[in-house]
């Protein structure tokens, strides 16, 4: 059981190793097409949008030639009644034509959020089945982008373009059956543009994908330099560090600005450039229609004014559609990335064969156990470890020896690459992970307590727990005094990881936690190594009852704090160099002797 946070290890250049960085479009037709297959459990309220979407383009190609039969029928012939009617005519279709796209709205605002929904539930459901090095090998801001930047880009581009695709295109369609019904000649000069602008949308839309796609991946980095920016202010100001991070954050703003701006700049090109191939095409007919009038041909002003807005009408839906092709690219971009994330391979499953424990005495053994985080780096190199029930195992070394990577193993945050390791005779691998993990209680150095109430944060390993249980942990835990004495007690509401607390109070919260949970197995990772001296006893003596009868590992760096540990396995590069009592070592005056003096002095200094 973790405390919410768990341990991890995160070895420097693991970012090229693992080949996290510039990431290339998949197949844009198999993104539209799973995307598109969030629709199947929408197919009614689909069905509808088509219903409404076909009525009010015929009502409105309907009504658009009834302004060239108002010309040619009553206003050259002075009929003021009958142009009144037909005005009113005219007036309660376009309320119509208003009150169903209203309506194929709000419906497409339904599907749009109840896709957008799952799609969220979805990412965040896989995040917490990932594997602990897939967020070891990722910025927390890029995850965090996809997850809600991207996300709200394919909410809003679903909100504008299924009704509006679905409208431009029964438009085109019944404007140009309308069109040909009136005049094939001019049918053909309104026509003429198509081609040319299927052309430059392609053209566009292909460069426009890219640099959205890159722009949604600048975003992401940008995300997570802001937040371990913000998470860092004290190591900033401390260092006077304030005008290199606002030079470093230029540099990745100016990436974002410089694709976001070719993005932004190949999206609008269209707009123009369709613009001005419309009005020539509206001049041409208004030019050949007249040439036909002044001909003899049969032509009419009333159907030359009919044509330009049927012109208008069936050109703008393409530059809509060819708009709403750049938002759709971008949504695309951003479905990938969420995708990819939906796509990653979850913690593996257990074994068909694994099986719970009902009941955990503590006895651990780990067996010539390898691993590596980076193919050919070694983190641990054969190592063997044994831990008999009730027993206390320090682990101490220098930084990156390997300790925290031993934890990592045995709650199976990742899977050892050769050796063993058994819990009670029971090699972990055979046991289901929440099984495993159920017999695991975890107290970090960086603790973690969530947003919510002190006595959510101390239930959260125990959540049928009684108040006077959680009560009696507090008390166990020395947590009891200082949260009596807050406003608002045990209801007292923690924001921010509980920063309105200090490092002892947060710390004891988290090993009130723990004991609640009551796990067999208990693991303490440099608990004390951020706390004066005067918490440090209160927190010592909180762990001793907390160690009561269970099989410890303790990470220590203060060597003064594992002085009657049963066992110290003494580790440098991924080895075992010396095992034994705080006093057998000493006699030996190697390594773990030189270190203890060390520290020693500096205590004393």
């Amino acid at each position: 059981m973790t405390n919410g946070k768990g341990f991890s290890h995160r070895p420097m250049g693991r970012m090229g190793a693992l080949g996290i960085g510039g990431q290339k479009a998949k197949n844009t037709k198999e993104t539209f097409k799973r995307l598109a297959g969030y629709f199947s459990n929408h197919k009614i309220k689909l069905f509808g949008i088509f219903l409404l979407v076909v009525t009010a383009t015929i009502m409105t190609t309907t009504a658009t030639r009834l302004i060239g039969v108002g010309i040619d029928d009553y206003i050259f012939f002075g009929d003021l009644a009958g142009l009144s009617r037909l005005c009113l005519i005219m007036l309660g279709m376009y309320l119509v034509i208003s009150s169903f796209t209203w309506i194929q709205g709000l419906i497409m605002i339904h599907i749009a959020q109840g896709i957008v929904a799952k799609i969220r539930e979805e990412v965040f459901n896989k995040l917490q089945l990932l594997p602990l090095k897939y967020f070891d090998s990722r910025p927390n801001g890029d995850i965090m982008s996809r997850v809600v930047n991207d996300v709200d880009n394919i909410s809003n581009t679903l909100n504008q373009c299924i009704s509006q695709i679905l409208t431009s295109v029964f438009t085109v369609a019944f404007t140009f059956i309308a069109m040909l019904m009136l005049s094939p000649t001019l049918t053909i000069i309104s026509v003429v543009t198509i081609p040319i602008m299927i052309f430059l949308t392609k053209i566009i839309a292909k460069k426009s994908k890219v640099f959205f796609l890159n722009r949604q991946e600048k975003l992401g980095n940008l995300n997570g330099y802001v937040e371990e920016i913000i998470s860092g202010q004290k190591v900033v100001k401390i260092f006077n560090k304030e005008e290199n991070k606002i030079e470093e954050f230029k540099k990745i703003n100016d990436d974002l600005l410089n694709f976001g701006i070719k993005a932004e700049i190949y999206s609008g090109a269209l707009a123009p450039i369709s613009t001005a191939l419309n009005n020539a095409n509206y001049a041409t007919i208004v030019l050949v229609g007249g040439v036909m009038i002044l001909t003899g041909m049969p032509m009419t002003v009333g159907i030359i004014s009919t044509f330009v807005t049927y012109s208008r009408q069936f050109t703008r839906p393409l530059n809509e559609i060819a708009n709403l092709t750049n938002m759709a690219m971008s949504a695309l971009a951003g479905a990938e990335r969420v995708f990819e994330i939906i796509d990653e391979e979850p913690e593996p499953k257990d074994d068909e064969d694994a099986y719970d424990l009902d009941v955990v005495s503590g006895k651990v053994e780990l067996e010539n156990i390898s691993f590596s985080y980076v193919e050919n780096t070694p983190v641990l190199k054969n190592l063997s470890l044994y831990a008999n029930p009730g027993q206390t195992v320090a682990l101490v070394g220098p930084t990156g020896a390997g300790k925290t990577t031993i934890i990592n193993l045995l709650t199976r945050f990742y899977d050892i690459e050769n050796g063993s390791i058994k819990l009670d005779e029971h090699d972990i691998r055979k046991i289901t992970r929440n099984s495993l993990r159920s017999s695991l209680g975890i107290v970090l150095q960086d603790t973690h307590l969530f947003i919510g109430t002190i006595e959510d944060n101390i239930r959260y390993g125990r959540l049928e727990a009684t108040f006077d249980e959680i009560k009696a942990a507090a008390k166990t835990a020395n947590a009891h005094e200082f949260i009596k004495r807050l406003p608002d007690g045990y209801k007292t509401i923690l924001v921010d990881g509980g920063s309105s607390l200090s490092q002892g109070q947060r710390q004891m919260i988290s090993i009130a936690r723990a004991i609640l949970f009551d796990p067999s197995i208990l693991i303490l990772d440099e608990a004390t190594s951020s706390v004066d001296t005067r918490t440090e006893v209160r927190i010592q003596e909180a762990m001793k009852n907390l160690m009561k009868g269970r099989t410890n590992f303790v990470i220590a760096h203060r060597l003064s704090t594992i002085r009657d540990a049963d066992l110290i396995a003494v580790i440098n590069n991924g080895e075992i160099i010396e095992r034994g009592t705080h006093e057998e070592l000493l006699d030996k005056k190697g390594f773990y002797y030189n270190l203890y003096i060390s520290q020693f002095r500096e205590e004393t200094a």
